[in-house]
């Protein structure tokens, strides 16, 4: 196998990061042709949570990813906590009907993520299609009481600017038993992702009826036959969304994507508009609003 370290910097800063760095490993699949994958954990994880990443990586690197049950899939867009009037050209790019705003940052306002959240919805209404929806995501950012006010707050935005309610809200706390809580007082359904970061934590999840959707990202979890087997046990809907990676790690979600038996929800796997460059020479952006599978040329 070949290994070439990688260094590409975000448009916006990502989880205190104004860059995202690893390694592409060359591999072979068992035809011969070559294959790729990213190992790149983000600085603050441990050996565990490495190990899984480099699972993932080494997975990609051999071909071993199932064969795909579709040709395409929809993603949605990211809206960044950017001013009200840049939201429109995130919630669109890449011809994109499903915006994700980006709520509860530091040292934002529920006001402006009000603002944001029409915006966003505004400009996917647009479109005119009747699947234009607007997600959002705090990160685990509030307390149950703040939860419940702002969902209510920020669906009302949603409402008032034409795509009706939230299709859904991940990750609005940080601990499993807030989300349960959560989810029994409002009625927009809850996605857990940060709660989801270890093979045997979307099970917890389910089994606590924490949450109506699974997101599952691919390098955390183990790579894309373990987020297979994670949601068939799980039962949940699921979304598929990266972590950041660039078009290579990108790729791996896509396989993840293509390959579920059932896909419900627009994926969360057009973060390559984030990354300044990119490790390929084509980037893995999507294109009417949907990505196709198509093999990376590597350029890192």
């Amino acid at each position: 196998m070949e290994f070439r370290p990688f260094r590409v910097p975000l448009v916006i800063p990502f989880r205190g990061l104004t860059e995202r760095s690893g390694v592409l490993v060359r591999g072979r699949r068992p035809d011969g042709s070559e294959a790729w994958g990213e190992y790149s954990p983000f600085p603050d994880y441990d050996a565990r949570r490495a190990s899984l990443w480099w699972n993932a990586a080494m997975e990609a690197a051999r071909g071993e990813w199932p064969e795909p049950v579709r040709d395409a899939v929809a993603v949605n867009s990211i809206v960044p906590d950017v001013e009200p009037g840049q939201v429109a050209g995130y919630a669109t790019a890449g011809g994109c009907i499903v915006a994700k705003v980006k709520v509860a940052g530091r040292g934002s306002t529920l006001d402006r993520d009000c603002r944001r959240v029409e915006a966003a919805a505004e400009a996917v209404a647009a479109s005119g299609s009747p699947e234009a929806k607007v997600r959002i995501d705090a990160n685990g950012a509030w307390g149950v009481d703040e939860a419940v006010s702002a969902i209510d707050a920020l669906n009302r935005a949603a409402v008032a600017g034409g795509v009706g309610e939230l299709e859904y809200v991940e990750q609005p706390c940080a601990a499993i038993e807030d989300l349960v809580a959560v989810r029994r007082k409002v009625g927009v359904p809850i996605a857990a992702d940060e709660s989801v970061r270890l093979p045997e934590d979307p099970l917890a999840v389910a089994r606590s009826d924490a949450a109506d959707i699974l997101v599952l990202k691919v390098a955390p979890l183990g790579g894309v036959r373990a987020c297979l087997r994670i949601a068939e046990e799980a039962g949940l809907p699921v979304v598929v969304s990266s972590a950041m990676e660039t078009s290579v790690g990108l790729a791996a979600g896509l396989a993840l994507a293509l390959a579920l038996p059932q896909l419900e929800y627009a994926s969360g796997l057009g973060t390559a508009s984030l990354l300044v460059r990119d490790t390929v020479t084509r980037p893995l952006r999507p294109r009417d609003g949907v990505l196709c599978s198509t093999p990376p040329e590597v350029i890192a």
